[in-house]
């Protein structure tokens, strides 16, 4: 999952090269910083959420192999078929210029400080959250080694007891 957010994050980026070199390098440069930054929090919450240090027991997210693979091809074979097939214009777009500059000046001036405190505090809170209310990982303590499981509900009941609701001592 970890590695799916960076690819993600990979993409956000190459999407911000992209509209910086169509021209729009204000959008793009605040594409790649807001964008980028937020799947890197992303990532350590969850790293932090899963508690399986260092993939002690890999995951396995694809299910439907085929049915995966082939909406993947499909998929790229379409956007290339609309790629090719798509004139595009040879003249760029004027920019206007006061807008960009004024928001800019806006979200880089007086309110920059806001905005970074308030990302901060966010961010704190979130971790501490994640601290709180998991003391234990997915499968144990990783103090103790992260064992899966097992699936099977055991046979004997516990010591004391005659099973549930059949009035045997607690």
């Amino acid at each position: 999952m970890v590695r799916a957010a960076f690819w993600l994050l990979a993409s956000f980026v190459g999407v911000g090269a992209i509209v910086i070199m169509l021209g729009a390098e204000f959008i793009g440069i605040v594409l790649i910083l807001m964008m980028a930054g937020e799947m890197l929090i992303m990532a350590v919450i969850m790293v932090m959420f899963m508690m399986n240090p260092a993939g002690l027991n890999p995951m396995f997210m694809v299910h439907q192999h085929r049915a995966s693979i082939a909406a993947g091809a499909t998929a790229f074979i379409g956007l290339a078929i609309v790629g090719v097939s798509t004139s595009f214009p040879d003249q760029p777009v004027p920019t206007g210029t006061d807008a960009t500059e004024q928001l800019g000046f806006e979200l880089l001036g007086g309110s920059m400080l806001a905005f970074q405190t308030a990302g901060v505090a966010l961010l704190s809170t979130m971790i501490g959250a994640v601290v709180l209310a998991s003391h234990r990982g997915r499968y144990g303590s990783a103090e103790e080694g992260s064992v899966e499981p097992d699936l099977d509900p055991p046979t004997d009941p516990p010591a004391g007891t005659a099973g549930h609701g059949t009035g045997g001592t607690a």
